[in-house]
């Protein structure tokens, strides 16, 4: 048994905030991936070109990097842009500067997993689809979405697992994560592996209930499907 020496609950709620900051990372990366992939997919030669150039980026440069990118970058932007319209300064904290990170860099990732989901769908149900008069969201809805769901999730599972382990890189820049938690108990304790192997520990039953959830979704979206002779 781990003796934590008290500091059990302030590595709980650094988990919980863990947890957040990867769930909202996700939302936002499903949103860019989304746009990413109908870009990458769109008849319009521009849009085909700022989603390539935003996954090829993305892919050449390390998380970290650019999550201190956004983090002090983009806040020099920002303050940049509002001090011209002489508004007052914004401050984009760790939090915020994470999530945007996390959202855009995974979503590069979910982009490519989304596009190869909507490419194995047969061209020829859309084409029917639109031939009995559906319209463009409704043949989104009813025919694309439900079976990209099936191709999408393997590749969405492994990329929601990475994104989970990635939100450790949040306490570079200041985020009162569990892994900074660790630290702060760490060097009052001077017992870096106890802590530590508590927030692998952690981090290990959060994917562990993550791939249960994501293989009972995927039974679920496959159920009815007509398997092979």
């Amino acid at each position: 048994m781990l003796d934590l020496q008290g500091y059990g609950p302030s590595i709980l709620e650094g988990a919980v905030l863990t947890v957040e900051a990867a769930l909202a990372g996700l939302g936002l990366s499903i949103l860019f991936g989304l746009s990413g992939a109908l870009a990458k997919l769109s008849s319009a030669l521009p849009l085909r070109l700022l989603a390539g150039a935003y996954t090829t980026l993305i892919r050449g440069v390390p998380d970290l990097v650019l999550m201190l990118l956004v983090f002090f970058g983009g806040q020099m932007l920002v303050n940049d842009l509002v001090a011209r319209m002489g508004w007052d300064h914004v401050d984009v904290g760790p939090f915020t500067a994470g999530v945007l990170t996390l959202g855009f860099v995974y979503g590069a990732y979910m982009a490519e997993t989304f596009r190869g989901a909507i490419l194995a769908v047969p061209a020829g149900q859309l084409e029917a689809a639109r031939a009995f008069g559906m319209s463009p969201f409704l043949v989104f809805r009813r025919i694309l979405l439900p079976q990209m769901l099936r191709h999408a999730l393997p590749g969405f599972g492994n990329n929601w697992l990475v994104l989970l382990k990635a939100t450790a890189l949040l306490s570079v820049i200041g985020l009162d994560d569990m892994v900074r938690k660790a630290a702060l108990a760490a060097g009052a304790t001077r017992q870096p592996f106890t802590f530590y192997f508590a927030v692998a520990l952690v981090f290990l039953a959060l994917t562990t209930v993550s791939t249960l959830l994501l293989a009972l979704a995927e039974r679920r979206v496959r159920r009815g499907e007509a398997r092979p002779a």
